[in-house]
């Protein structure tokens, strides 16, 4: 376990320090945004990751005075919430909190809630370390569609009253700061797909017996036969406001996609968490399991979780990734030279950005051509990009004005692949990088040989492959810091290791009477 970075000889900074150093870092500080140094400490003055940290998202705080925070909870009360939680998430992007009675909100905003870092996975604490603390995002509120006493808000980590540098949404906070420090903010749509099966004596089956076709994509009476439990989540998520746009039977038998409107990141980071606590909740109340694992069935289809991206423009919101009429479109896929150089630089730390799209052991069982399906899997396994085409890890859509990721399943934690992303992209256009041609063909059909005389380098095949990149790239240690990379890679080894060390079904069916 990684223990928490301590500051032998702090060095205390003033407000006209700090103001100081956002000057330098090219931050610009609003008037209505104030420091607070009372706790504001640096192991040193040249640790520029920890100044940015600690700068762009903690020290800088929109401060609510004690009466709007009495306002505030009064506000609360009169919707009937009897109780608030501050749900931030562990390195899985699982959500943990307390559940707090409204009369205790203005602490609860405060920052109240303690919580011993150690007793989760991912957040870099020993059982001898303080507290961190869960700071409530009070603009991003969502009073529970099924439950209106409850009042759920995502939050941020402390540690002694300053960002807690392995909280990936704190991380995923920074490098949009830093797009805004560039005039940019970053727009994010996170496809939603899962699977509604039953679990039964270790077995996932499909609960549907008459939802048994090779290619169910799209099918209309497969759909309805699901009708109440999809309308209910669809409802809800127009209900939320999320604008709802599409939802269908997706490729595997019960498997489903929901599609709603692309907004700021971090606000679609946390409607993905919400999203998929929200299925699980709704497939129990049917009997159900909502399984976001990422290959549930070697012969069908996984859940991917692809990224739609575009960067808009800070002031404007005119999307920079959409050519304006006339202006130069070298490859013809409908994006500016910000877009191609934007997916140039996801493409430069592709194999390292992989193993945070698809973070598990079973994330590598989609990541493949075919396997036991009876047809082609649409799951990439090329650090490519491309056309409509959906054999590349990075597609630009008909239409343009986006890039989609593809590689991304439903088992991420949105920040940390999010952070990962953006950074990357933002990269690509300080760089000025170039992703070269864009792959147009069918990639499945082109053996190892072909494809090295294309330049098209494969993604990681399993997890132990993809931290291996991910440990290599210094791209990962410069956005995430040194403690929380260190977390995801001794996490995510122990999970590989675990798994190989386990002996499965397929290997005593394969060798137990072989020899």
């Amino acid at each position: 376990m990684t223990k928490q970075i301590r500051n032998p000889k702090p060095e205390k900074k003033s407000a006209r320090g700090l103001r100081a150093l956002v000057r330098i870092s090219g931050f610009g500080l609003p008037s209505s945004f104030v420091i607070r140094t009372s706790d504001f400490y640096l192991p040193r003055s040249d640790d520029l990751f920890r100044i940015l940290l600690l700068v762009t998202i903690g020290v800088i705080t929109t401060m609510r005075t004690d009466a709007e925070l009495s306002a505030f909870k009064q506000d609360l009360i009169d919707k009937g919430i009897k109780y608030c939680v501050g749900a931030y998430v562990d390195i899985h992007g699982v959500p943990k909190g307390k559940v707090v009675p409204v009369g205790h909100f203005e602490d609860f905003a405060k920052g109240s809630e303690l919580y011993t870092g150690y007793a989760l996975d991912g957040l870099g604490q020993s059982p001898n370390d303080d507290e961190i603390a869960s700071v409530p995002d009070l603009d991003r509120g969502v009073q529970l569609p099924w439950n209106q006493e409850v009042m759920w808000y995502p939050a941020d980590l402390t540690f002694h009253g300053a960002p807690y540098e392995v909280s990936s949404r704190v991380i995923f906070g920074r490098v949009l700061e830093e797009a805004r420090s560039m005039g940019f903010t970053f727009n994010l749509g996170i496809e939603c797909e899962v699977y509604f099966v039953k679990l039964e004596n270790g077995k996932l089956l499909i609960p549907n017996s008459d939802d048994d076709l090779m290619k169910s994509c799209y099918d209309v009476k497969r759909f309805f036969d699901a009708y109440p439990l999809l309308n209910r989540l669809a409802t809800t998520i127009n209900g939320l406001g999320w604008d709802l746009y599409s939802f269908d039977h997706e490729d595997g038998n019960s498997q489903f996609e929901f599609d709603f409107k692309f907004t700021d990141g971090l606000s679609m980071a946390d409607r993905y968490i919400f999203f998929r606590f929200m299925a699980k909740k709704y497939a129990a109340d049917e009997g159900l399991l909502a399984t976001f694992m990422p290959k549930p069935f070697a012969d069908k289809t996984g859940n991917g979780a692809h990224f739609n991206m575009s960067l808009a423009d800070a002031k404007t919101g005119a999307n920079l990734f959409k050519p304006k009429p006339g202006e130069t479109d070298r490859y013809g896929l409908g994006l500016t030279e910000t877009g191609y150089q934007f997916i140039a630089g996801v493409l430069r730390h592709g194999r390292a950005l992989c193993a945070a799209f698809a973070p598990t052991v079973n994330s590598y069982k989609r990541l493949i051509r075919r396997g036991a399906m009876g047809y082609y899997s649409w799951a990439p396994v090329f650090n490519s990009f491309g056309t409509n085409n959906r054999t590349n890890s990075v597609r630009v859509p008909m239409g343009g004005g986006r890039c989609e990721s593809r590689n991304a399943d439903s088992s991420c934690n949105p920040y940390l692949a999010g952070a990962l992303a953006l950074a990357a992209g933002l990269e690509g256009i300080r760089e000025g990088l170039d992703p070269g041609k864009p792959q147009v063909e069918n990639l499945y059909e082109f053996t190892d040989a072909e494809l090295a005389k294309r330049g098209v380098e494969a993604l990681p095949k399993t997890l132990g492959e993809a931290v291996e990149a991910f440990e290599e790239d210094p791209f990962t240690e410069k956005i995430l810091g040194s403690a929380l990379k260190q977390e995801f890679i001794t996490y995510k080894r122990a999970e590989w290791e675990e798994y190989h060390q386990t002996v499965s079904q397929w290997e005593i069916d394969k060798y137990a009477r072989l020899f």
